[in-house]
Order: structure tokens, then sequence, then C-alpha cells
């Protein structure tokens, strides 16, 4: 049971509080450290010395991490609290900017990247809770908003700020992770000053691992809201793993700070595709999300096919408002359907199946790139992706789920 808590004071003492937009920034900068490496890996090939393929493996080793924590402790927050595990996630986060201070070959990177990985799944359950129970019930779909802009927010800012570091400072592989240990000190210091919305938490509860169960209360909003998730973040997965790379060897742009920030374009993009999520409201967003989302991979690929860099961000803002416009009218869907004593693990399988789409697609790419070459691989993954985007849009004007609460 989740206590009605907006962050105006603490229940016990009468003492404000951080609210809902406290919590939201503390899930930005945690997510905004899981992208830092993002325009950083050409400069380890260069320093280290592997291929393509090595670079969506590191990139697949995260999202692999992410899963396995969603999987195994997805759920943990519901008991334990929100706070003790955002807390955990900012200690995990820390730990793997230090894997990247300290490295000297690929161990410790993977090691860096799976650190990154676990915080992220903690984060993804635990903080969007967090953020939504904040707010109150009268303000839960706009929290919603919030919470899925602080998660693409940060995750967009990660690479424009270790871009910008790296292109413009004297030491590109050690201020943006320094810089970030700032950042998440901060973040701890507000989490720990957030109010508790889990009534009753216990102390150290063993993990229940749930695989990717949801109440029957959610079952019927699940498919088309999970399905939508998948094609999206496969796009994600492309811009955040090898966009860089298709930048440099396809396009022959070298600046790390435009790398960056054709990154952050795509989830700049998300961020105000989910503002327009109330215009249409959660149930058509993702029909129509999927829609935008195909016109996105089209520009994309013509993009390869001609060396445009106009035409790659312009899918990247195309392709990323498509996302952002399905993500968020999925989220909302999925939240508010599910009861609240078992919401963090709802989301938690939602994320799941999402964070599988923006793995497992992307390591193909690297795969294809050692046969195909990365143009030509870029082109197959931007058709498949298409067609995954047609058959869940398709899916979701077939059995449109049931709008529960409309978004403002």
């Amino acid at each position: 049971m989740c206590v009605d808590v907006r962050g105006d004071a603490d229940a016990t003492g009468g003492i404000r509080r951080p609210g809902y937009p406290a919590a939201a920034a503390v899930f930005a900068i945690g997510m905004a450290g899981t992208t830092l490496p993002t325009p950083l890996y050409g400069l380890y090939q260069e320093q280290i010395g592997f291929s393509e393929l090595m670079v969506t493996v590191v990139f697949a080793v995260y999202a692999i991490a992410v899963i396995t924590v969603l999987l195994v402790a997805g759920n943990y927050s519901d008991e334990a609290g929100r706070r003790p595990v955002i807390l955990c996630a900012m200690v995990l986060s820390a730990a793997s900017a230090g894997c990247f201070l300290l490295e000297r070959g690929l161990p410790l990177l993977f090691a860096g990247r799976l650190l990154s990985g676990f915080a992220a799944g903690l984060l993804s359950g635990a903080a969007t809770a967090a953020v939504i129970e904040l707010a109150g019930p009268e303000r839960r779909a706009r929290a919603a908003f919030a919470a899925t802009a602080a998660s693409m927010g940060g995750l967009g800012c990660g690479p424009l700020l270790s871009g910008l570091l790296a292109e413009y400072t004297p030491w590109p592989l050690v201020l943006p992770f320094l810089v970030h240990l700032a950042l998440v000190a901060v973040a701890g210091v507000i989490t720990w000053l957030l109010p508790e919305t889990v009534e009753h938490t216990k102390r150290w509860p063993p993990p229940s691992p749930q695989g990717i169960r949801v109440p029957p209360e959610v079952s019927g909003v699940f498919a088309p809201a999970a399905a939508a998730a998948f094609a999206g973040f496969a796009l994600l997965g492309l811009f955040t793993a090898v966009a860089p790379s298709f930048a440099e060897q396809t396009l022959g742009v070298r600046n790390l700070a435009v790398s960056g920030a054709v990154v952050f374009s795509v989830f700049l993009a998300s961020t105000l595709g989910q503002s327009l999520t109330g215009k249409f409201g959660a149930r058509r967003a993702l029909p129509v999300g999927c829609g935008v989302l195909i016109a996105g991979l089209l520009l994309v690929a013509s993009s390869l096919a001609i060396a445009s860099l106009p035409l790659l961000v312009l899918g990247a803002l195309c392709g990323g408002a498509g996302q952002g416009l399905g993500f968020r009218g999925a989220l909302t869907l999925v939240s508010s359907a599910a009861p609240a004593d078992q919401r963090g693990g709802t989301i938690s399988a939602f994320y799941v199946v999402a964070y599988t789409g923006i793995s497992v697609p992307v390591v193909g790419v690297g795969a294809m790139a050692m046969w195909l070459g990365l143009r030509d691989a870029g082109l197959v993954f931007t058709g498949c992706v298409a067609v995954l985007a047609a058959c869940a849009g398709a899916y979701a004007l077939w059995r449109p789920p049931s709008e529960t609460q409309p978004v403002p």
C-alpha cells in the first residue's frame, strides 16, 4: 500500500520535503550516467582497440544488466521502499563512473557498463513509482509525464554533456565522469530528503523474482503497450549504441560534440512527443506514435543511403517524437491500471520488454556490420524495426486498450 504523499511536508514532523519534481531530477541524473559513454566509444576503440561488434556487445552488457535487475528485483521497492532502492542505484551509478575513471582496458569498461545497468534497472521501477506517488492521485497523469520526461531527458543529456566535454576540454575520458560523480552526490542528498511513499516497508527483504508476470488488472493493457515500447526503444538503442559510429564512418562527422548532439536530439524529441500525448489520449497515442516512428525510421534509412547528416537529425527528431508519444501513452495506461502495492513490479516488467528492444536488435546491427558494413546493417535494421512498429501500431488499433485515466 502506498501513502498519498505530495512532497509538501513530512507526515511526522511537518517539515517541508522535496516533492515529485525533485524525485524526477534524481531520476534524470541517474539515467544521464547510463549514456555518458555513448560519444566516447570511438576514443575507447582507438585507445584499447576493438571492433564495432564489441561496441554493441559493451552496450548489450548494460542492457542485460538492466533486464536482470528488473527480473530479479523489479518489485523490490514495493517492499523495501522507494527511497532505499533509489539510494542504492545512486551508489551503483557512482561505482560505474569510478570504473570508467580507472579504465585501462575492456574488463573495467564492461564492469562500468554492468554497474550502470544495475543502477538503471533499480531506477526504472522505483524512481518512476516514486515520482508518480509523490504527486498524489489528482496529479498522477502529470507526474507520469514528469517520470518519462526525466528518463528520456536524462538519457539524452548524458551524451550531450560528455560530447561537449570530450571535444572541448583536455580530459575527454575523465571530466565527464567527474562531473557525473558531483551530480550523483547532489542526487543522493535529494533522495535522502524525499518522503517515503511505501507505508509498510521491510528492512532488507529477500528478493522475490517475478519474471514478466503482471497483475490480472493490467493484462489487457500490457500487450499493446509493451509492443509499442519495444519498437520505440529499438530506435533509441540504435542511436545510443552506434549513431556516433554512423556519423563518423558513413557521414564523415568526427566532432564528438556534434555526435552527442545527434543522440541528444532523439531523446529531446522523445520528451516533446510525450508532451503531445494529452492531445491524443493515452489509448490513441499508441498507434499514432508508431506511425510517426515509422516515418522517422524511413528518414534515418534515407540519411544512410545518401550520406546526409540533416536527414539523420530529422529522422532522430521524427522517430524520437513517435517513440515518446507512444511510450508515455503506454506507461500511463500500465501504471494507472496497476494496483498500488504492485505498481513498482508492473512498471519493471514493462521496462523489461522495452530494454529487450533497446539491446537485442542493436547487437544484431553490430554482427551484421562485420558482414555487410555499418551502412547496410543500418538499412536492414531500420527496415526491420519499421515492420515491427507497423505491427505494433496495427495491434493497438485492432485491440485498443481501455483508457482508465485521461492525460492532461
